[in-house]
């Protein structure tokens, strides 16, 4: 990368544009995978504009683009992961899930409404037991302004 575009040290420096200029000359898989970092970047900074605005489907739709990405271009889902996001963005109250961690058959985040938590979380059990037969713990949890300064 450097001899083309020497300004790029890291797929951070890099837009789409810069990007689609080069990506030709990658092994196919490294495109994907690469394709995958830089269009995150970008879903990142969406991200936060969206939670700012306080535009929760519009951050959900980012965590369901997320998901795809992940298992198409990253490839590190797995048919439990994508069976889980899949049942999770179909049930109500649902703004978006994906996969969270490492991948490979972790865990999955859905951001749901207060209104329909316990009655998501019944009906995702349910379904993925029925898709999958297997159990499936779910942990509720809320967010919060994380970590701060005291004093």
């Amino acid at each position: 990368m450097e001899a083309d575009l020497p300004a790029i040290r890291t797929l951070r420096d890099a837009g789409f544009e810069d990007f689609e200029k080069l990506c030709w000359k990658l092994p196919p898989r490294v495109e994907k995978r690469a394709r995958h970092v830089i269009e995150e970047i970008v879903r990142t900074q969406k991200a936060r504009s969206f939670l700012a605005s306080q535009d929760i489907d519009g951050f959900g739709r980012l965590m369901n683009d997320c998901h795809e990405s992940l298992r198409d271009l990253y490839e590190v889902s797995s048919f439990e992961l994508d069976s889980m996001v899949e049942i999770a963005q179909s049930l109500d109250g649902c703004f978006g899930s994906r996969l969270t961690g490492a991948g490979f058959g972790g865990c999955t985040v859905s951001i749901v409404e207060n209104w329909n938590v316990e009655r998501f979380v019944v009906e995702l059990k349910r379904c993925y037991s029925v898709k999958t037969g297997q159990v499936v713990d779910v942990h509720i949890s809320r967010p919060s302004t994380g970590a701060g300064l005291i004093g």
